[in-house]
């Protein structure tokens, strides 16, 4: 993977909430936990369960949020010679880029105008809209502000702890929460929740092809990638190759439920899956990969 180096960081898709001191404790915003996982203890075992779960589970009713970032520093950060070197101006661009493919790709692929989400980069804690959370709940969207949240010192988790250590897994996992946002303005994520009341029993296996088409529309976004550009034309990725999505594909699957369950010495079941498995993970990013096209992506198979 090659960033363009001409292409312009543009700070004002991030709102940067590092130093605020807003949040409060893990507690604020319940994890999407199945019932024999609620045992499990420890900030790594929580960012397992709640990995790139882009806020299933959240209480979507207000409950804080409000809070302003200081951009100040990351523009100017974002403008220097080495801006590229800073892990907060790559992840910023990675978040152009996805933002730049979708502005196109969802008239083409669903006939509906895409409206912009910021990426929140909080330390520790931060308040939202969805209630409380702390670095432990790892990223996630919350549909109540529209919002995508990130401790970027998530990324040190996922290398050290899990493996994932890739740069390419940066960009996989904002893709993946920005999959969630594209769900909301479609619609899928408010017909997921009621069909989940109307059918409790299936509310698990609900979750999983919501995060399922999540992963896949990451990969029609990775197929593309290489084609956005900034708004003066300038491609944002010079290249992307089959080593960064190996690792996109590699980090899908370290964060299946299944390979959870084997991490935290815990029996593997299926039916507490909310995410999917690390087989079914790899199959929907690389099938997203491969066609690049999101409307490939119906893991629901029809309406809901």
């Amino acid at each position: 993977m090659e960033l363009n180096e001409n292409a312009r960081i543009d700070t004002s898709q991030v709102d940067d909430r590092r130093g605020s001191g807003g949040g409060g404790g893990l507690g604020g915003i319940p994890i999407p936990i199945g019932g024999g996982r609620g045992g499990l203890v420890g900030i790594i075992v929580a960012v397992l369960i709640a990995l790139v779960g882009g806020g299933f589970g959240l209480n979507a009713a207000t409950n804080g949020g409000g809070e302003q970032g200081d951009n100040t520093s990351l523009e100017q950060k974002c403008s220097a010679d080495d801006a590229l070197q800073q892990l907060d101006c790559r992840n910023t661009l990675y978040v152009n880029s996805i933002q730049a493919y979708w502005r196109t790709a969802l008239p083409e692929a669903f006939g509906e105008q895409y409206r912009a989400s910021r990426t929140v980069f909080f330390s520790q804690g931060v308040n939202t809209a969805c209630g409380q959370a702390d670095s432990g709940v790892g990223p996630f969207y919350c549909p109540a502000d529209d919002l995508v949240y990130i401790d970027l010192t998530f990324y040190q988790v996922l290398a050290q702890q899990l493996g994932a250590e890739g740069e390419f897994a940066q960009p996989y996992v904002l893709a993946h929460e920005y999959g969630h946002h594209v769900q909301d303005l479609l619609g899928t994520e408010a017909q997921m929740r009621r069909q989940q009341q109307r059918d409790p029993d299936n509310a698990n296996a609900l979750s999983v092809k919501l995060e399922l088409q999540a992963d896949c529309y990451a990969g029609a976004w990775a197929k593309n990638a290489t084609g956005t550009a900034d708004e003066s034309g300038q491609k944002i990725f010079t290249s992307i190759t089959e080593q960064d999505i190996a690792q996109a594909i590699d980090t899908a699957e370290k964060i299946g439920d299944d390979a959870i369950s084997e991490r935290a010495n815990r029996p593997v079941n299926p039916e507490e899956f909310t995410h999917g498995s690390s087989a079914q993970r790899k199959e929907w990013f690389t099938r997203g990969y491969s066609t690049g096209d999101p409307k490939s992506c119906d893991t629901f198979g029809g309406a809901l």
